[in-house]
């Protein structure tokens, strides 16, 4: 793929779409691009979080150990960003993510990212939106999980 099909391609991604077509050819260059097959893993649960990786095609599941083996959290889709949370918190990963399909990813170490977040503020408004987005996803599951599990009021 030519470098300028690579930057259309981030152009799509939400958090990169205000930010300049020069500053995305250069993203798209310092980037490696990774191919896995269906059952490869991009990173583990605990692994150390050094890169975050945009979907270029494909998806993925979001799987997180329990006592009672891996549960899936999420789905990750094209244009979707995963990885960013043990960047941004400088933290191990906190799930794995493994390909459900051939997948196609653009991967992005911690120190360009974090110059992109410094460089253009609006990415990081952005950032906060997806992971409010995340968190408040949870918090429904969650609410509606706890909520089954309560013992039902005599009526």
């Amino acid at each position: 793929m030519l470098l300028r099909d690579e930057v259309e391609m981030l152009r799509r991604v939400p958090i990169f779409s205000r930010i300049a077509p020069a500053k995305l050819k250069l993203l798209a260059f310092t980037s490696d691009r990774m191919t896995y097959r269906a059952g490869q893993n991009l990173f583990r649960q605990g692994d150390v979080g050094d890169a975050a990786y945009v979907v270029l095609s494909g998806t993925a599941d979001i799987l997180v150990a329990s006592p009672a083996g891996e549960i899936k959290v999420a789905d990750v889709e094209v244009n979707s960003i995963v990885g960013e949370i043990a960047i941004l918190c400088d933290v191990s990963r906190t799930a794995t993510v493994r390909a459900t399909s051939p997948l196609e990813v653009l991967r992005i170490s911690k120190e360009h990212f974090l110059k992109l977040l410094s460089d253009f503020p609006e990415m990081a408004v952005e950032i906060m939106r997806v992971l409010a987005d995340r968190l408040n996803h949870t918090t429904a599951e969650l609410t509606a999980a706890r909520a089954s599990k309560q013992p039902q009021m005599a009526q």
